[in-house]
């Protein structure tokens, strides 16, 4: 892979509004979000910087302002990643001074907002081009002469957000600079073109600017893979189109929420890819996915069925006369293991087999039993990647999913570790733990348990640190038989909160009722209200309840 080309300069603002650079703000960046009050302080702090001596413009200390990253070539087009904000701002600032300086000075600033064509005003390149929906606002009532006075006269009530923004920034810039003499004005002007500098990194690769802006943006990371593709994938669409797919896309995001929607795209790649990333979901999904469907068919056949079984997924949501709980029900034990990679699989066989709720039931239950057989064992991120990719493929194909070597089925051997795993130490494997615990409530509570307590915890029947004058080292004779049965599965209980560390250690009798019971005397948990039946707690009890229990489990997820 050949090394990508980066440039990182700093560029007085003069450089920056030249014909070095034809900004253009992509359509994936948010609206113009700017209010009077970053305004406000950005005009401040330039004047601060400035001061009021008499010192040359140019023996004036240098004020930074800050980064920007760009997608750029040889040529001055400049998509700009980061940054949009700033130089958006610095337009409609310099804009304020043309409209604030003497006459004579007027075009001496437009220069800076637009190169003028010789013959047709209609042709005139623009230095910053704004998101498609405002550009012909911005040009008519900031950047071009005159366009301030009638943005005076239009009415806020009736601007979006952005356009609002625009012309609120605009005449606090205007009102501020009234007190200003044409001296000072175009000594703030010079010391702005001359002083005052943006480091701009600029790279030709989409992929790296976005990168190289995750990295140096300390805010936080307001801008997405999700978003760039917006762009990459309506931009192709023809401008008739285009807000029609817009509203589309956007009505995904929003209904997904943010965050979630962004971590669509990486399960659509899965999907397709089958395989571990190599190079960024970015970079892969624009060559692998996009390439080969059209834009109107990668959202309408592909990310909006997806989205909506993510949705549906995600929310517990599905819908269907019958079965259609229990389907959610399955979604809900799925949310619980320790890792995502089960979600494409899911999304894949939800949006294709939508209407067929038998079928969802039978693949979800294998699917639940599959990825917990995987946690259990603690496979890697590769060996699961691996069974999951193998799965998507079985799927797409349309192989019999219920055969014994399939992919989504668990091999005697893996059932056979399993087993011998869950009847080993459980309490000390802490990721699984409270996982196979729930399972095991839910199993003996015949699906009437609810979880909806804050904190659930794994606590012992018998003691890990007995005293040496309690029953327990009386009924437990020795330290390696405490060792042998304290932490597996038959000597493990859940409770619903927090108990004072010391009653862990109670004698049976006293812990079952001031321990293992809420202060109403009840017990919250079918797994634990089993130990508040036996009278005594000995080794033939936790012997016999670990059988049970592993009994149990293997009905669960059929292990034989």
């Amino acid at each position: 892979m050949s090394a990508v080309k980066l440039q990182a300069n700093d560029c007085p603002i003069s450089k920056i509004f030249s014909n070095d650079f034809i900004f253009t703000i992509p359509l994936y960046q948010r609206p113009y979000a700017w209010t009077t009050e970053q305004a406000g302080e950005l005009l401040e702090d330039l004047v601060t910087a400035l001061g009021d001596s008499d010192d040359k413009i140019d023996d004036i200390n240098p004020y930074f302002l800050g980064n920007i990253v760009l997608i750029k070539g040889d040529k001055p087009d400049a998509q700009v990643v980061d940054g949009q904000q700033r130089l958006t701002t610095l337009t409609v600032l310099l804009a304020a001074l043309r409209a604030s300086v003497s006459k004579e000075n007027i075009h001496i600033l437009t220069k800076y907002l637009y190169q003028e064509d010789d013959f047709d005003p209609n042709d005139n390149v623009y230095r910053l081009t704004v998101r498609e929906r405002d550009a012909q606002f911005f040009k008519e009532y900031i950047q071009d002469e005159g366009g301030i006075d009638k943005l005076k006269n239009l009415h806020t009530a009736k601007l979006s957000d952005s356009r609002k923004n625009f012309k609120e920034n605009t005449l606090l810039f205007v009102k501020r600079l009234q007190s200003f003499t044409n001296s000072q004005l175009l000594r703030l002007t010079q010391f702005i073109l001359k002083r005052c500098f943006l480091v701009v990194v600029s790279t030709p690769d989409i992929d790296s600017a976005y990168r190289i802006f995750s990295v140096i943006n300390n805010r936080g990371m307001d801008l997405s893979h999700a978003d760039i593709l917006k762009a990459e994938i309506i931009g192709k669409i023809s401008l008739e189109q285009q807000e029609k797919y817009s509203a589309k896309w956007e009505e995904m995001e929003e209904r997904l929420g943010r965050d979630i929607f962004k971590s669509l795209f990486s399960h659509i790649r899965m999907i397709h890819v089958k395989s571990k990333p190599r190079e960024s979901i970015l970079k892969e999904f624009l060559n692998d996915i996009k390439p080969i469907n059209t834009p109107q068919q990668l959202i309408d056949k592909i990310l909006i069925p997806y989205a909506e079984a993510f949705y549906e997924i995600n929310n517990l949501a599905y819908h269907s006369d019958i079965l259609g709980e229990e389907v959610n029900q399955k979604f809900r034990w799925l949310h619980l293991i320790d890792n995502s990679d089960w979600i494409p699989p899911a999304i894949l066989y939800l949006s294709r087999n939508y209407n067929n709720p038998e079928l969802l039931l039978r693949f979800f239950t294998d699917l639940d039993r599959l990825a917990s057989g995987l946690m259990i064992q603690r496979n890697n991120i590769n060996e699961r990647i691996e069974r999951y990719g193998k799965l998507l493929y079985s799927i797409e194909i349309g192989e019999d999913l219920y055969v014994p070597d399939s992919p989504l089925q668990l091999k005697p051997e893996e059932q056979a570790r399993i087993i011998k795993i869950l009847n080993d130490d459980l309490y000390l494997i802490r990721k699984i733990r409270l996982y196979v615990l729930l399972r095991l409530d839910a199993a003996l509570s015949e699906g009437k348990a609810s979880y909806n307590f804050c904190n659930i915890s794994v606590e012992h029947v018998l003691p890990q640190n007995p005293t040496s004058d309690s029953m327990w080292v009386q009924s437990f004779a020795s330290q390696e038989e405490r060792d042998k049965y304290v932490h597996r599965m038959g000597n493990l209980v859940l409770l619903s909160s927090s108990k004072n560390a010391q009653a862990q250690n109670y004698d049976f009798d006293l812990k079952k009722q001031k321990y293992f019971t809420t202060k109403s005397g009840i017990c919250n948990f079918a797994l634990t209200t089993q130990v508040l039946m036996e009278k005594e707690w000995t080794p033939e009890v936790i012997n016999k309840r670990q059988q049970q229990l592993i009994h149990q489990l293997k009905e669960v997820w059929r292990l034989q």
